[in-house]
């Protein structure tokens, strides 16, 4: 099974690409100024070589001419030298312009665009989430999509017009030297240019289908990691791992056949040598006819190949450039996207008093993922200004439906939707949200303070107004008791706070913007008896004066309320005041819903309680409120070396040939340049014969070598694309499989987000597979061609030899600072592009809180403020790599210069002689050359060398809780008695706050017992110690009188099952969602887990019923509905320990009553451990265990704690609910 979105995704076979000139539409004036000043510096870098070959060529001729003297050349020499030294001076300061410029620009523009598209994608309406898009999507494009087109519009163009500027000034200077040759020579150009575009198609082709696979891959790891506790929970760690593999084996493939393209397009630069056994050939027809000499063919032959080797160099940006193209097309796509209900739109009404009249006139709408199912059918509907209704129904009855059409997440396929008598689609829809509060039922946070929480309600609002808006949702008293206050961060998707926490800020959320209408999706559903009664109070005084329209289960909160509507298949069947409603009998459909909640009618009027006991400041304050800075992050225990080797298993051979390939590749540039510096005395023959001879031979050498460099380069990079896929692969499922291994408490943490680790695993990995396949087999080549130049020179000349060596330290030390500087600000520009991918990725997963809040420009202003610091660092990074490289490219050619004096002096003394000076320094500028081209990559070194810390970091790390400890007891049929043994606890993430202080506890194996009390006193926390997702400080847990840190805990939790508050989907079908975590199950299984779970019927009655796509995060069903598919889930897996954490809170009233009644079948002969506020449904129990102050203050039976008297804590939660 692959767990995975069936999502539309929209995408094509063929390649889409934006024109090159796109790429750079987000650029401002002075990011042109840059560019302008970066290809000035480009431009004068690629004449720099032209320049130096032409020189070159005036010291070949003085050394040609036989009139002069010994001094006479001694001067020529030192002449042409200080032109070296004068033309290196000005390639320092080209070269930091070109990169410094370039780099710049990038990252400002690079900023700009991913700003843009979250921008843009928080702009579409939800269907496009629901049809088009997933997070995973958005994740891939904000960090490998935009990364590929910061790519493309960096460094990269500017070596590419330092490249093509370098090969039109080496073919003028081939013309000005000898231009018969170069005609010659010109129409066999296009050979040198067609590989590179060929490779460039390709590439583009493959990467567009890359791209979607990955996408798909990234997907269900965000999925995975935003509900880690429920794959832990249902040992699903493998399934995951299984399915993950699968969708990277398409990669593979499509990885290797680039790889081969890779071969064969620079292989076919072995062209450049064949045309040189041309060249060699015809030159000296052109000597032997005296028209031209022997310093303008080596010069022309010299200018020609290396303008073939600058367009090869250009020809290999062109990857960079399509990747960067098809990357940019997708995200300019989604961009250039005007959604159907736009958000941005400023056309439109506004009205100037908002009475709150709310009207539905015959509507009927079906959501665009399932078109074929009719939600509301002529839906009529009126809602008077200032009046509170309440929607009651079964699920999918619609309710969830008219709160969606009311903030105008979609429009109605019929009808309308109407304001004080403004059809709402002819208001202007920003300020239309404004005037709307919402409190949903899975209350949705974001990862910052509480304070910052409560702001996106309204964004101006004083720190009264918090207060104020804290305090009437009954959330000030709880957020003091932090040490940071309003200044607490709550964690990704607030999973530091409680769950009636979260539903208070969220309250506080809306109330603070104090708005006409007010909508409430079972808002109280998660808060525990006292804290409902209380934030029900307030609600009820902040509905006066105000549209308030309510979406509720629990009938008890909506008896106040002005009107009541009964919606039944997208209809109203009933509708007035609940005594109304009441006085229609048995018959009416509002009271067969109260005769299901055990209140025919009665009038429920809350009394006044008692006050209940006091929890302590302490152990009130939840469970997860501080950076966790403890885990098991040991010292690495492996390296690169050791996870290569690892890893690479199975295909060492391939790395063994791709290496050999490299090696090979190693001898071609030394051995050319021995021939071309052996050939200068060929031109300067006498004898007609011996000429002739002598050039038949270099001229099949010169073949030989193009037919080495072909072979060679297919080799190697055909090679090790088989190697650089497969340990992608292994790279990206191996960290997964460590991630999967690691605590509950590392996912706490704020750097360990769903969205940063699907950013670390897509950008990590491909930039292993970078080194490996790009990098490394350079780095292979270049060591086997400096090794091959040394032994040459100094077989030569060993007294130039020795000065060649000793220039090359000098040379690799201006490259190694320049590292050193990118390896930092890599750190720092990772640390910033992770934050700014994890806001991206929480507002994306929350797009409905998102456009309700109208909070796009605030989730945009907190992205902006990450990248800036990014911006910032690339500043320095730009001046300094420039400078760096405008230092090594002035030692490199200001090496040469010294080369050639030294060169003169040793040929006047009679210590060197012609041929030896030019096979040296030949040799040496092919070895330099060499250099030059692997310390460049040194930016991508930077990155390459933090990469591999990440990994290793990831990889090397001991988890605190080894799920799968193979020196643990196999757990087989438990009988389920459960003990919590004098525990003390305190969340990693806050130590200091103990939850549990020799806490006790006693489940008798087969028997029931309810957990109640007050939100935050630690009801969660012990669910989460029974299924080992943290471990006590003191005392033990035990599981049939062993303590199950014994137990083997994946055989355990098999034997466990959790329905948790917010039912966790992952974007599947049901089918999927249902086996989730088992190994084998039939269809019958299936449909009798959801039939015992009141699932059954609404799946049937589905187009594609079990098939049905739920969407990501089970979007496309209703509250209820996922919760019921929730439990059958939990059913089918027939655990021994059942755990239920307010698992029918999001029933309606009709569905409760049934799978109450299917659970209470379910749970006999299984011990079952419930979560619950609404104590009607735990009355059955046999034990209910009252928790205060992170202790059992009671426990007994429904029956022994009722006769406590009204003193007792269980008394007075239950008179609150009557």
């Amino acid at each position: 099974m692959v767990v995975l979105a069936q999502a539309d995704e929209k995408r094509h076979t063929s390649a889409y690409a934006v024109p090159f000139l796109d790429l750079f539409k987000y650029a401002d004036a002075f990011d042109f100024l840059l560019i302008a000043a970066g290809s000035l510096g480009a431009i004068a870098n690629g004449l720099a070589i032209p320049a130096m070959i032409l020189t070159r060529g005036h010291i070949i001729d003085s050394f040609g001419r036989p009139q002069l003297q010994a001094s006479q050349i001694k001067d020529q020499i030192f002449a042409n030298a200080q032109v070296f030294v004068y033309i290196a001076l000005g390639a320092w300061i080209a070269s930091y312009l070109e990169l410094s410029c370039w780099m710049r620009a990038g990252e400002r523009q690079a900023k700009r665009i991913r700003t843009a598209y979250l921008r843009s994608v928080l702009r579409q309406n939800v269907a496009y989430f629901d049809t088009n898009v997933t997070t995973g999507d958005v994740v891939n494009s904000i960090s490998t999509d935009a990364f590929l087109v910061q790519e493309a519009i960096s460094e990269k163009t500017g070596s590419f017009i330092r490249n093509a500027t370098q090969f039109l000034g080496c073919y003028l200077v081939g013309f000005t030297q000898a231009w018969r040759l170069s005609l010659v020579v010109l129409p066999f150009t296009p050979l040198l240019i067609m590989p590179g575009m060929l490779y460039g198609k390709a590439v583009t082709r493959f990467e567009v289908r890359k791209k979607s696979a990955y996408s798909k891959a990234g997907s269900l790891v965000e999925q995975t990691v935003a509900s880690i506790r429920t794959v832990f929970s249902f040992v699903a760690e493998d399934k995951i791992l299984k399915s993950y593999s699968q969708l990277l084996e398409a990669t593979v493939h499509l990885g290797v056949k680039q790889g081969y393209a890779k071969g064969l397009a620079l292989g076919s630069g072995g062209i450049a040598f064949a045309i040189w056994s041309f060249m060699t050939w015809y030159g000296s027809v052109l000597v032997m006819r005296r028209q031209a000499n022997g310093a303008e063919i080596i010069t022309t032959g010299l200018a020609l190949l290396n303008g073939a080797r600058s367009l090869g160099f250009a020809a290999a940006n062109i990857r960079t450039f399509s990747e960067g193209r098809v990357a940019a097309h997708k995200i300019y796509e989604t961009i250039a996207r005007v959604p159907p209900i736009d958000v941005d739109d400023d056309n439109g009404e506004q009205l100037t008093n908002v009475a709150g009249k709310l009207d539905f006139r015959n509507v009927l709408h079906s959501y665009p993922a399932r078109p074929g199912v009719q939600v509301l059918q002529e839906l009529n509907l009126s809602i008077p200004p200032g009046k509170t209704i309440a929607l009651v129904g079964g699920s999918g009855s619609g309710k969830s439906t008219v709160i969606a059409l009311l903030e105008r997440f979609y429009d109605p396929l019929q009808g309308q939707v109407l304001l004080d008598g403004y059809d709402i689609r002819s208001l202007q829809l920003k300020w239309y949200r404004k005037q709307i509060g919402l409190v949903s039922q899975e209350p949705a946070l974001f990862a910052t303070s509480i304070k910052e929480n409560i702001l996106y309600g309204k964004e101006d609002a004083d720190f009264d107004e918090i207060l104020e808006a804290s305090n009437a949702a009954n959330a000030h008293s709880f957020i003091m008791q932090f040490p940071n206050a309003y200044d607490t961060q709550v964690g990704e998707r607030g999973a530091k706070l409680s769950g009636g926490q979260k539903q208070r800020i969220a309250i506080a959320r809306a109330l603070v913007k104090k708005p006409p209408i007010l909508l409430l999706d079972e808002a109280t559903s998660a808060l525990d008896t006292e804290s409902e009664a209380t934030v029900q109070a307030a609600l009820d005084k902040a509905s006066l004066g105000r549209t308030t329209v309510i979406v509720a289960h629990r009938l008890s909160t909506i008896q106040t309320a002005d009107l009541i509507a009964v919606l039944h298949s997208g209809k109203v069947i009933e509708l007035g005041t609940h005594d109304e409603l009441v006085s229609k009998g048995k018959e009416g459909a509002y009271s067969a819903l109260l005769y299901l909640q055990g209140k025919p009618g009665i009038d429920t009027t809350t009394p006044e309680s008692p006050p209940s006991p006091k929890v302590s400041s302490q152990q009130a304050i939840p469970e997860q409120l501080k950076q966790n800075d403890g885990g098991s992050d040991n010292s690495p225990k492996s390296t690169l070396w050791d996870l290569l080797i690892s890893l690479t298993r199975g295909k060492r051979t391939d790395g063994a040939l791709g290496l050999v390939g490299g090696v090979g590749f190693g001898f071609v540039q030394p051995s050319y340049s021995l021939l071309i510096g052996s050939m200068l005395t060929v031109y300067y023959t006498k004898n007609r014969e011996e000429l002739k001879e002598a050039v038949s031979l270099c001229s099949m050498l010169f073949a030989a070598i193009a037919a080495a460099a072909f072979t060679v380069n297919l080799l190697q990079h055909y090679c090790l694309a088989v190697v650089g896929e497969h340990l992608t692969k292994q790279v990206r499922v191996k960290m997964l499989t460590s991630i999967l291994s690691f605590e509950v408490g590392w996912f706490d943490k704020d750097e360990n987000s769903s969205g940063m680790i699907c950013s670390r695993l897509a950008t990590d990995a491909n930039m292993i597979r970078s080194l490996v396949t790009d990098r490394v087999s350079l780095l292979v080549q270049t060591a086997s061609a400096v090794a091959v130049s040394f032994i040459i020179v100094l077989f030569v000349n060993w007294r130039m030899g020795l000065l060649v060596i000793g220039i090359q330290p000098l040379l690799v030390f201006c490259y190694y600072v320049k590292l050193v500087f990118l390896k930092g600000f890599a750190k720092k520009a990772a640390k910033a592009q992770n934050e700014a991918t994890q806001i991206a990725t929480e507002a994306v997963s929350q797009h409905r809180t998102v456009a309700a809040l109208s909070a796009q420009d605030k989730v945009v202003s907190s992205m902006k403020t990450m990248l800036d610091a990014t911006t910032k660092d690339a500043k320095k990074q730009s001046h300094i790599a420039g400078f760096g490289l405008g230092v090594a490219n002035f030692v490199l050619y200001a090496s040469w210069a010294l080369q050639f004096w030294y060169g003169g002096v040793l040929l006047t003394q009679g210590k060197a002689t012609l041929q030896d000076v030019f096979k040296v320094f030949f040799v040496f500028l092919s070895t330099g050359r060499v250099l030059a081209e692997a310390l460049s990559l040194a930016p991508d070194l930077a990155k390459g060398s933090a990469v591999i810390e990440s990994v290793l970091s990831i990889l090397n790390r001991k988890t605190e809780i080894n799920a799968d400890d193979k020196n643990s007891a196999k757990v087989g049929r438990i009988e389920g008695e459960v003990e919590l043994c004098n525990v003390d606890f305190a969340y990693p993430s806050r130590p200091e706050m103990m939850v549990f202080k020799s806490f006790n506890l006693r489940v008798e194996a087969g028997k029931s017992v309810a957990l109640v009390g007050q939100s935050g006193s630690g009801k969660s926390t012990i669910i989460g110690l029974i299924q080992r997702f943290y471990d006590p400080l003191q005392g033990m847990v035990m599981i049939d009188g062993r303590d199950i840190r014994t137990l083997h805990l994946r055989s355990l939790r098999r034997q466990l099952a959790l329905v948790g508050q917010e039912p966790v989907l992952l974007a599947a079908s049901i089918r999927d969602n249902i086996a989730f975590g088992q190994e084998s199950c039939s269809e019958q299984e299936i449909i009798e887990a959801s039939s015992i779970a009141n699932a059954h019927t609404f799946i049937s009655a589905l187009p594609d019923a079990y098939n049905t796509a739920v969407g990501e995060r089970g979007a496309q069903l209703s509250g209820g509905q996922r919760q019921r598919i929730a439990i059958a889930r939990a059913i089918l897996r027939n655990p021994a320990i059942l755990l239920l954490d307010e698992a029918t809170s999001a029933l309606d009233a009709e569905s409760e009553r049934l799978v109450q009644d299917a659970l209470s079948k379910t749970i006999i002969g299984r011990t079952t451990v419930t979560i619950a506020h609404r104590l009607s449904t735990i009355k059955s129990c046999d034990s209910i265990a009252v928790i205060q102050s992170g202790r059992v203050m009671e426990m007994g039976s429904h029956e022994e704690l009722l006769a406590r008297g009204e003193q007792g804590a269980y008394s007075s939660l239950l008179r609150m609910q009557l």
